[in-house]
C-alpha cells in the first residue's frame, strides 16, 4: 500500500526535524572523541620526552635539554620540562577544539634514571 503524498511530506519534515535534534549531540561526541585523541597523543608524546630526558641524564648530558628537544615543535610552547636528582618530568597541555578545554587540561610523564657512576671512587 502506498502513502499520500501528505504522508509522505510529514514524515519526511519529521525526519529532518529529528535530524536537526540529533546534529548537536553527534558534533558534540565527535569533539569529544577527538579530544581524547589528543590527550593519548599528547601523553604519548610527553612519555617520549620524559624517556629521552632520563636516557641522557644517565649518558651524564642534560636532561631537560633532552627532553625539551625530544618534543615536536608544537608542544614546546605548552609544555614544561623539570630535571633534578635523576627524575624527569614533562607536563603538556593538549591541543583542543576549544582553547577553553585545552587551558582546562594537562598531561604528564615521569621517567627516573641513575646517574653515571664515576670511576675510581
Amino acid at each position: 500500500m502506498q502513502r499520500a503524498p501528505a504522508e509522505s511530506r510529514r514524515a519526511g519534515a519529521q525526519a529532518s526535524v529529528e535530524l536537526l535534534a540529533a546534529l548537536p549531540v553527534l558534533v558534540l561526541a565527535a569533539a569529544f572523541a577527538l579530544q581524547l585523541l589528543l590527550v593519548g597523543y599528547t601523553l604519548t608524546i610527553a612519555d617520549g620526552a620524559a624517556e629521552a630526558g632520563a636516557l641522557a641524564g644517565a649518558a651524564g648530558q642534560d636532561a631537560g635539554s633532552a627532553a625539551r628537544s625530544a618534543l615536536p615543535g608544537w608542544a614546546r610552547g605548552r609544555s614544561r620540562v623539570s630535571a633534578e636528582a635523576g627524575g624527569v618530568r614533562v607536563e603538556v597541555r593538549p591541543p583542543a577544539p576549544l582553547p577553553v578545554i585545552g587551558e582546562a587540561l594537562t598531561v604528564s610523564s615521569e621517567a627516573w634514571s641513575r646517574p653515571p657512576s664515576r670511576s675510581g671512587q
